[in-house]
């Protein structure tokens, strides 16, 4: 299990999104209020962002993000529109590695998951029978998440989905087409200019997930996070079984699985 949170709005520097919140991903890194399933997020963390260019980038590190004595000097003077981050606990068997850190990056997209698939060995044999050479080589790690990315990237590729109508397929595919028995699909993805997020699970709760449009901290811009990051009556749940997505002015929009 893992903490995520996204930024979308005017540039903000990366101290004012990841360390300045009352209840930031460096406080969700050791002390979470809403996780079930672990006590600490400390086994690497993660950043992705809008470049100036428009192309999206990101850093990922295999060490809590409390240890990381260089991030204070960096975040103040990085900003962005976009931001994503995640702090994470690793599954079990899950090297604490960057390659199995988030976000994940490729086609276009950063990638966030916050859950996991039961019995994903098997699963995953499964998955590698459906997805792409070209998809199926660039997995760099090991993780259940990576593969979940791979099957969103492959249903895009071989269908004339928007993101969340691809959202709405893998979760479909997975949980009924290569028989995943139960998991938490929690994911954020974006395109840098819009944000989607999925909050979804079979066989359990799904794990916590919020959204603001109104946080005076933050004018004109929207925040996703699995817990809210202040402190002000601003923050909504998104419902289960519902995909939220931000675009820019627009109203945010929440559509049932």
């Amino acid at each position: 299990m893992c903490r995520l949170a996204a930024y979308l709005g005017p540039p903000l520097s990366l101290a004012r999104f990841l360390l300045a919140p009352a209840h930031g991903l460096v406080q969700q890194s050791y002390a979470p209020r809403e996780m079930r399933e672990a006590r600490v997020n400390a086994d690497g963390y993660g950043v992705g962002w809008r470049a100036p260019d428009g192309s999206l980038a990101r850093l990922t590190y295999g060490m809590p993000i409390w240890a990381d004595h260089n991030l204070p000097t960096l975040a103040a003077h990085i900003a962005a529109p976009m931001w994503v981050a995640n702090v994470r606990s690793a599954t079990t068997g899950f090297a604490n590695h960057p390659a199995n850190t988030q976000p994940y990056l490729a086609d276009g997209l950063l990638f966030l998951h916050n859950g996991y698939l039961v019995d994903f060995p098997a699963v995953r044999a499964r998955l590698r029978r459906v997805l792409s050479p070209e998809i199926e080589c660039s997995i760099e790690g090991t993780t259940d998440s990576e593969y979940v990315f791979a099957l969103l990237r492959q249903v895009l590729a071989t269908a004339d989905f928007d993101i969340p109508e691809a959202l709405r397929e893998t979760a479909r595919r997975l949980f009924d087409e290569f028989g995943v028995a139960g998991g938490l699909l929690n994911i954020v993805v974006t395109d840098g200019e819009r944000i989607h997020a999925l909050r979804h699970a079979l066989g359990a709760a799904p794990p916590t997930l919020y959204f603001t449009i109104d946080d005076e901290e933050y004018p004109n811009a929207a925040l996703v996070a699995s817990e809210p990051l202040t402190e002000g009556a601003y923050w909504q749940t998104v419902p289960e079984h519902h995909i939220l997505t931000v675009d820019g002015d627009k109203p945010a929009q929440l559509i049932s699985l």
